[in-house]
């Protein structure tokens, strides 16, 4: 199979599809073309490429023009939907739900788009989010303490308790994959966390795992999240659900119980957000203030340590990127369900219940 990998156009974007490492595993049996400094801001040279068994390529529109499978790490830009056909099998983020009028116009070029975000595996995890969400906790405690910084327009405050001043508090709404990153992260900053799910025995998973020092366990609802977070100098947002447009679980009313300063950070924006308020934000301007509240809404958030961001993606795509490529598409998701679940769209229409549902909704 012809493999094809374009360089990123998001803003700040530098993760790459295939490392130097996937190429030289693909090259064996596989062609594979690498636009020309697809890698270059992470190091990986062209030359590198070359000597990984990769060819390199001019332009975005020659990379598409010459490859059945377009390896990619978000979801294609409008002015990159132009190059997309029929003919090709786009493997990438989708997040369809995030950008509905992008998604149209993506699944009207008729391409085939496998997304990793929802593929799955055998204990219900999604393991081609995963690693991305992870970073995405862990930088949001990063970015959250950056702008509670006082020039950064936040409230003035350290997280962690010093000498004889009381520990801020932290919450984090939706203890998923990233939600629990970020737990770990306020832990370690000695902020106390509010951590809050509908889920009683996710709760109760959490409190096996991280006990109760420093760590309030809450069900969400309405009132429980407008409580904690009135309480918070840092609120992060860490909904997600399978293919459809996060809920709005933080209102633009419930923004009014915040403290002035305090920094709201959406992880789940990618998804169109879990925060009434928020919009997509980039990392050259990444924040803005509603209510007084400083909010961080990067749809991009991985891209911020894409060196790091693009080896953990390659270990989690790389077998499935041999699957397709070794057996075909077709084939590749006879044989696996899992893979099959990623199938999001071919020959112009949706072909995955969850975000059918949440296109048309």
């Amino acid at each position: 199979m012809i493999i094809g990998v374009p360089k990123e156009i998001k803003n700040n974007e530098c993760r790459v599809g295939l490392t130097p490492k996937s190429v030289s595993a693909l090259s064996k049996n596989h062609k594979v073309y690498i636009e020309k400094d697809a890698g270059a801001a992470i190091g990986f040279s062209n030359q590198i490429y070359i000597d990984s068994g990769a060819e390199i390529l001019d332009t975005a529109s020659d990379i598409y023009d010459s490859s059945e499978l377009i390896v990619k790490v978000k979801e294609p830009l409008p002015e990159e939907n132009q190059f997309l056909s029929s003919k090709n099998v786009l493997f990438t983020y989708l997040h369809l739900a995030g950008n509905k009028e992008n998604a149209k116009n993506l699944i009207s070029t008729g391409v085939t788009g496998v997304a990793y975000e929802t593929v799955t595996a055998d204990d219900g995890s999604l393991p081609l989010l995963s690693p991305m969400s992870k970073i995405a906790g862990q930088i949001s405690l990063v970015v959250g303490q950056y702008f509670l910084l006082k020039p950064n327009k936040g409230l003035g405050t350290l997280l962690g308790a010093i000498e004889n001043v009381s520990a801020r508090e932290v919450s984090v709404v939706g203890a998923g994959v990233a939600g629990t990153e970020a737990i770990k992260k306020g832990l370690s900053s000695g902020a106390h966390v509010n951590v809050l799910d509908i889920s009683q025995n996710k709760l109760d998973e959490l409190q096996h795992s991280f006990g109760t020092e420093n760590i309030s366990y809450i069900l969400s609802n309405t009132d429980s999240i407008s409580n904690a977070i009135s309480k918070s100098d840092l609120v992060i947002g860490s909904v997600y659900v399978v293919g459809k447009e996060a809920p709005k679980v933080i209102t633009k009313d419930m923004l009014k119980v915040m403290k002035p300063g305090s920094v709201l950070v959406d992880i789940s924006i990618d998804q169109g957000g879990c925060v009434e308020t928020s919009r997509p934000t980039t990392h050259d301007d990444p924040v803005f203030i509603e209510d007084g509240v400083v909010h961080y809404c990067v749809t991009n958030m991985p891209g911020a340590v894409p060196l790091t961001a693009s080896l953990a993606l390659n270990q989690a795509t790389l077998p499935y990127i041999e699957k397709i490529a070794d057996l075909g598409l077709s084939q590749a998701l006879k044989e696996d369900l899992h893979l099959a679940n990623g199938l999001n769209m071919a020959d112009g229409i949706v072909k995955h219940d969850s975000v059918s549902a949440a296109l048309n909704s």
